[in-house]
């Protein structure tokens, strides 16, 4: 099977708030030095999205300063590191399904040899959402011009009373299980082996071994389960989304000085959440680090099983120059995704990225 999408220049948006409507995700298409793009992660029925609890801020990791921005005005931020409360789209599934089909028809007649530009469609749910979501996206492809796969986001830290399925590797294999048995009765039912939707899953930052031989193990059964004609149904991993139980706290107002204690501040949460401690998701440039060494770890365990040799890495972690691009190239990501810093520039991040890097986009990863 064809084991992933030809992302020609390796760079990407991952799924974050500025690929959220058609209009964005239109001109992270147009754009030149974009290899392939992602939709916002998607709920079969759209997600409860209240501004009121799910937010947003940029801010600088020395001083802890943040600037709320909405994630769908498109202003341009200064600091480099991201806090951020939110869950999933509101947009339902079969919406973007639609904006995909509208960019497709919007496409001219693609020159023989060349390829459209894929979508990776981002998506969570259920198991049976997830395999229903995969059913939609495999339908789809039938109609439009481009390839797509299917990034299943298993991953999210603010979802209260739902935590990660990827940090358990229990339920990790329960949606790889259901995700093989689907996946199979589609190529015995005829589905061309190579031109299948191929299918990801989006990690959470691991911190300890533990962690990242539960997601091996889960991989490796996975691989063996049921029907075992087929390989693993796993293409390729998204490493890393936001580190979740991050807090950013400022001063609301001075409390009047004591003999005991002096002066003093009173201090609170930059963000609300649903949780209403305003604890979120950390991102940008602080992230960096942890993501670099998630993408080396997880590359260098896939390696070392046939099995699983060929799952490719997008790595995404506080990317925001030509830097920080080949450093994520350097320990493994064959693809790089990059958020927090399209939020802060825009999609001219992407040419700047690449511009930095020396890469001209000549070595798409496959």
């Amino acid at each position: 099977m064809k084991s992933f999408l030809t992302i020609n220049p390796p760079i990407l948006n991952s799924a974050n708030p500025w690929c959220t409507s058609l209009e964005q995700l239109q001109e992270l298409y147009d754009y030149p030095h974009t290899g392939a793009v992602t939709t916002r992660t998607s709920l079969l029925k759209g997600f409860p999205h209240d501004w009121s609890i799910h937010q947003f801020a940029f801010f600088d990791p020395n001083t802890h300063d943040a600037t709320h921005a909405n994630p769908q005005s498109g202003e341009e931020a200064v600091h480099t590191a991201s806090l951020n409360t939110l869950g999933y789209s509101p947009i339902p599934l079969a919406e973007y399904l639609g904006f995909v089909q509208t960019i497709s028809d919007g496409i001219a007649e693609v020159k023989e040899g060349v390829a459209a530009k894929p979508f990776v469609i981002s998506v969570t749910g259920t198991v049976d959402e997830v395999v229903e979501s995969y059913q939609r996206i495999c339908a789809r492809r039938c109609s439009v011009r481009m390839d797509l796969a299917m990034e299943v986001n298993l991953s999210c830290p603010n979802i209260v009373g739902k935590p990660p399925p990827a940090y358990d590797s229990t339920e990790l294999l329960s949606y790889l299980i259901a995700l093989k048995v689907e996946l199979g009765k589609q190529l015995d039912n005829g589905t061309e082996r190579e031109t299948h939707v191929p299918i990801g899953i989006k990690t959470p930052p691991y911190t300890y071994d533990a962690q990242f031989q539960s997601l091996l193990s889960a991989l490796l059964a996975g691989a063996s389960a049921e029907p075992v004609h087929i390989p693993c149904p796993i293409s390729f991993i998204t490493s890393t989304n936001t580190l979740g139980s991050s807090l950013l706290i400022a001063p609301t107002l001075d409390i009047p000085p004591s003999p005991s204690s002096g002066s003093s501040k009173e201090y609170n949460p930059t963000l609300a959440s649903a949780s209403g401690a305003g604890i979120g998701g950390l991102a940008g440039a602080p992230l960096h680090p942890l993501a670099l060494g998630n993408v080396y770890t997880i590359k260098t365990l896939l390696s070392q099983h046939k099995e699983l040799e060929d799952v490719q890495i997008i790595g995404v972690g506080g990317v925001s120059d030509g830097e920080g691009y080949r450093r994520m190239r350097a320990v493994g990501a064959g693809a790089v995704g990059v958020g927090t810093a399209l939020g802060r520039r825009g999609v001219r991040v992407f040419g700047e990225i690449l511009q930095g890097s020396g890469d001209g986009g000549d070595g798409g990863a496959k």
